[in-house]
Formats: structure tokens, C-alpha cells, sequence
């Protein structure tokens, strides 16, 4: 599937941040892969197409995953917001430099 199924603006929609820890580094330098926070009602031919559309990168493959929010105590009881991430596989010699992607 390309972007050309999928409006544009739902694409810009579809990534909401990318998910910068220890954890994400590694995947990173060792699998070539790239997690992303997302929508939680995103699909995987939605994410590949707006990886592909914003970063200008070929994508192989698309995993993901759902977080539960954490249950909090306290005084005010509650649970923060389920949230789902996606693992994206680029192909090989692809990188997405978030750096050099900031305008300032």
C-alpha cells in the first residue's frame, strides 16, 4: 500500500512522537528500527505510509505494540491513557536523523 490510499492529512495524524530511551537507542544501532508513539487507532499500512511520506525513507516492515497505562495511588486515583508504539524496520542504509529534521 502507498500514501496514495490514505489522505494526507490522516497520515499527519498518524505519528505523534518518536520515542526517544535507552531501550529505543538500542533497537536503533542493533535492528534499524525506529519507534514511534502513534495513534491508537493507526494500522500498519497507515504508519508505513506516513513514515514513508514525512521522512522520505523506505520502509520494510511495520510492529506494534499497545501500552497499558500505569495505575496511580495516591489521593487521586486514576490510570493514565493506554498508548500504542510502533517499530518501524527500515531498509538497509536508511536512517531518520530526528536532528536534522528540526527546523529552529
Amino acid at each position: 500500500m502507498s500514501a496514495r490510499q490514505f489522505s494526507q492529512e490522516r497520515l499527519m495524524k498518524v505519528l505523534l512522537a518518536p520515542q526517544i530511551s535507552e531501550k529505543a537507542t538500542y533497537v536503533a544501532d542493533k535492528h534499524e528500527q525506529v519507534i514511534f508513539r502513534v495513534a491508537t487507532d493507526a494500522t500498519k499500512p497507515e504508519i508505513k505510509a506516513a513514515v514513508e511520506m514525512m521522512f522520505k525513507v523506505n520502509v520494510n516492515s511495520v510492529q506494534v505494540a499497545c501500552v497499558k497505562g500505569k495505575a496511580k495511588g495516591g489521593r487521586y486515583p486514576g490510570r493514565r491513557n493506554n498508548w500504542k508504539k510502533a517499530y518501524v524496520c527500515l531498509a538497509a542504509g536508511q536512517e531518520i536523523n530526528f536532528a536534522a529534521n528540526e527546523q529552529g
